[in-house]
């Protein structure tokens, strides 16, 4: 579990919400991350859900700004 401290407390990411984050990072839609984890896509939209209510997040371009704020996304390495 991934933590960040976010203004009173702390904020989490279990193991499966930072898979997920990634895939959506990833460009992938809930179906999509739901057949790759093997796991249904109703399930993906609760996590996802769970993660946006956690960031105070109301959409996913803002969810995808707070975890870089947080930490929990990081830029990938440019080769020059």
């Amino acid at each position: 579990m991934l933590m960040k401290a976010k203004g009173r407390g702390m904020v989490s990411l279990t193991q499966r919400e930072q898979q997920i984050l990634n895939l959506i990072w990833n460009g992938l839609k809930n179906r999509e991350i739901g057949r790759q984890l093997r796991i249904s896509h109703k399930t993906v939209e609760a996590h996802r859900a769970n993660m946006m209510k956690k960031l105070r997040a109301s959409n996913a371009a803002q969810l995808l700004k707070s975890c870089f704020e947080q930490g929990f996304l990081r830029q990938p390495h440019r080769v020059a």
